[in-house]
């Protein structure tokens, strides 16, 4: 999550500067565009690593319930 906010930050970060300049170039908007390309791809992995690993756990919870059950 840390890589997350920091990608948000940096973004922000980007379009404030460039919000801030009377001239807009091409490149400035390049650049926020990469940004936010390279923010969204982060946030599917993380959301795709927690969802992994969320399942695990249940799965792994599941596992021991039964087990107490048995037993």
């Amino acid at each position: 999550m840390k890589k997350v906010f920091a990608m948000f930050a940096v973004a922000g970060l980007l379009f404030t500067a460039s919000c801030g300049n009377k001239e807009v170039t091409e490149e400035t908007t390049e650049e926020v565009e990469v940004v936010i390309e390279e923010t969204e791809e982060a946030v599917e992995e993380t959301v795709e690593e927690t969802t992994e690993e969320v399942e695990g756990a249940t799965e792994e919870v599941k596992e021991e319930v039964k087990e107490e059950v048995k037993g």
